[in-house]
């Protein structure tokens, strides 16, 4: 080391004497700036790539824990644990609430879908069921419904003086409507846990959630709430009521309106009954068609909150693994009525007379390749 230091010295002193004074340290100066110069730069350059990368990476973190809060499987489990806590009865506020501005528009606008509305009498209809081997024997026997679908009930059903003749004959009409009603809830509460059950969520499924949400008059966009409301009723449950509100079939509502289950309104189209109070200012609902009232009974006992303890009982029934209980859901709809216990004793006895849990568990024939998967 001190013989390289020397020979600097020994240069340096040389080049003084020649003139060149300076030159040294110059040099020495212009490489330290330089090295400086490209330090600065070097250091400026990897400053702004990280403050690029983490101005690109924030938000692609923060949507990617948006997504998996929103659509992860926690979703799911918390749902689940919600669920727990209205069948505990420690969180009454899930199911509560009802949005109304939009609850009917899906109904209504089957309602007023072009439809092939022939009223047949009571002869051809028996001559229908007849012609395609459909009888209610043959329902409690093999399970299986076929898939005749009427619009209108026949004027004659009245005249039929034979009691059982004209509970069967109603019973039959009914039955594939029921079912087909519970079939397209059935589809739906399918895809609906398919999509809780599903890390992530398409534009389409989240676009789905939101329109069920209005349909079902979910508050919030609570998805426990959702999973309550969309299930099925019990079939003998609906044919009881929809006797016992129609005589059968014979009421004025249900030939006039194809109003099968007395639901009544203030403000859309309807039929005044002929012994209601001058100040009363509800109707009966009415439909072109028998189909959309089933869709309208469902779904106001799947959202009104006079059926709460209904869907919270069913819910109970569901995550017991059992299955729908008419004699026990029924106890829940003494505010169907004014009559109250004694309306939830009459739909029982019909029940229990006719023989209609024998039809719970009854199946629709598929008439297209979407229904296979039902049964």
């Amino acid at each position: 080391m001190k013989k390289i230091q020397t020979s600097v010295l020994e240069i340096t002193k040389y080049l003084k004497k020649k003139g060149y004074e300076g030159f040294v340290v110059i040099k020495k100066k212009k490489i330290k700036k330089k090295i400086g110069d490209l330090n600065s730069l070097s250091k400026t350059f990897i400053s702004s790539l990280i403050i690029i990368l983490i101005f690109f990476t924030i938000p692609l973190a923060v949507d990617l824990t948006n997504e998996k809060i929103i659509f992860s499987k926690n979703y799911e489990n918390n749902s689940k644990n919600n669920l727990k806590k209205v069948l505990e009865k420690q969180d009454l506020k899930i199911d509560d609430g009802l949005n109304n501005e939009f609850l009917f528009d899906d109904v209504l606008s089957f309602d007023e879908q072009p439809q092939d509305s022939v009223r047949l009498s009571a002869a051809t209809i028996e001559e229908l069921f007849k012609s395609t081997n459909y009888s209610l024997d043959d329902v409690r026997k093999n399970k299986l419904v076929k898939p005749i679908t009427l619009t209108l009930l026949p004027a004659e059903i009245k005249k039929i003086e034979n009691t059982k003749k004209r509970k069967d004959l109603f019973i039959q009409i009914i039955l594939p409507l029921v079912i087909a009603e519970n079939n397209s809830i059935k589809t739906d509460r399918k895809k609906l846990f398919r999509i809780l059950n599903k890390s992530k969520n398409t534009k389409a499924e989240q676009n789905w959630l939101n329109s069920k949400f209005k349909q079902y008059g979910v508050i919030n966009k609570n998805l426990s709430t959702l999973k309550i409301r969309i299930d099925e009723v019990p079939i003998s449950m609906a044919i009881a009521q929809a006797a016992k509100e129609t005589g059968w079939g014979t009421s004025r509502f249900a030939q006039e309106g194809n109003a099968l289950f007395g639901q009544w309104t203030w403000t859309g189209d309807g039929i005044r009954p002929s012994g209601a109070d001058d100040d009363s200012t509800h109707k009966v609902m009415k439909f072109n068609i028998l189909q959309a009232s089933v869709k309208a009974y469902q779904r106001n006992l799947n959202t009104h909150s006079t059926y709460k303890n209904f869907r919270s009982a069913r819910a109970e029934l569901r995550s017991d693994g059992k299955k729908l209980d008419s004699m026990l859901l029924s106890e829940h709809l003494d505010k169907y009525a004014e009559t109250g216990k004694e309306y939830v004793k009459i739909l029982q006895q019909i029940i229990k007379q006719n023989n209609l849990m024998d039809f719970d568990d009854a199946k629709l024939l598929p008439s297209s390749i979407e229904l296979e998967s039902l049964i």
